[in-house]
């Protein structure tokens, strides 16, 4: 396992296929939720309200745990392919849970599951149906992980708050972003495939770019960590 805010354990195996079946949401059910904790440093409230829901949450792995009565009711999951079902999620409460496989790389690799323009749509699908759900529920709380909480899921977020409120500047979607996830580096294939789905004209594009440029100002090690992963590309970007 490498160093730095995007250290990923191997998967196990690699080459699975590319899911097209029909996006299907899980209910799910754990024991039940004890008292509400104090809110978890990477949990902020900030809204959804025609989707009623009044938290967001963008976590890894590891994190999971930590959320388990922090009452989430809905859970966007994006793992490598071959990577084992969580266990994190026997101890939540009941919640609706959909789960998307694909590797966080931005160039196709021998093995590897690109992220593709079906993928995305699989996303704000998980949206749509957040939107059709919101007349069923007084508040909500929307969590959304990958393997670190850094590319995938902060790219996944970025779209449906983008889905959600398409009167929002791009910029300020990000600012948004930053406030619930201030690590955030988004893939950058998906943030392209959202930009054309949504309608954006390449403006989700333009913000991104300005969105790692501060990312960079903030924190220079992501030059190094983004070189190793071969994410060359999207240092390119940055302005």
């Amino acid at each position: 396992m490498g160093s730095g805010p995007f250290a990923f354990a191997k998967p196990r195996n690699d080459g699975a296929p590319l899911c097209r079946a029909p996006l299907q949401a899980r209910r799910l059910r754990g024991p039940e939720a004890g008292p509400k904790r104090r809110a978890h440093a990477n949990q902020r409230v900030i809204p959804m309200q025609s989707l009623a829901i009044s938290t967001l949450t963008i976590c890894g792995i590891e994190e999971l745990p930590a959320h388990s009565l922090r009452r989430v009711t809905h859970v966007l999951s994006v793992l490598d392919p071959d990577w084992p079902e969580i266990d994190a999620f026997g101890s939540y409460g009941e919640h609706t849970r959909v789960t998307l496989r694909f590797h966080d790389i931005i160039d196709p690799a021998p093995g590897k599951i690109h992220p593709e323009p079906e993928h995305v749509a699989q996303i704000l699908q998980f949206g749509e149906g957040l939107r059709e759900g919101a007349g069923e529920r007084v508040e909500g709380h929307l969590l959304v992980h990958c393997h670190m909480g850094i590319s995938r899921s902060t790219a996944a977020m970025l779209m449906l708050m983008a889905q959600n409120d398409p009167e929002a500047s791009e910029d300020a979607l990000f600012a948004r972003l930053r406030t619930v996830r201030p690590q955030a580096w988004p893939n950058s294939v998906m943030i392209g495939f959202a930009d054309e789905q949504l309608g954006r004209g390449g403006r989700l594009t333009q913000a991104l770019r300005r969105h790692y440029g501060r990312q960079l100002q903030t924190e220079p090690r992501y030059t190094d960590w983004m070189t190793r992963l071969g994410r060359g590309r999207e240092l390119e970007m940055a302005v």
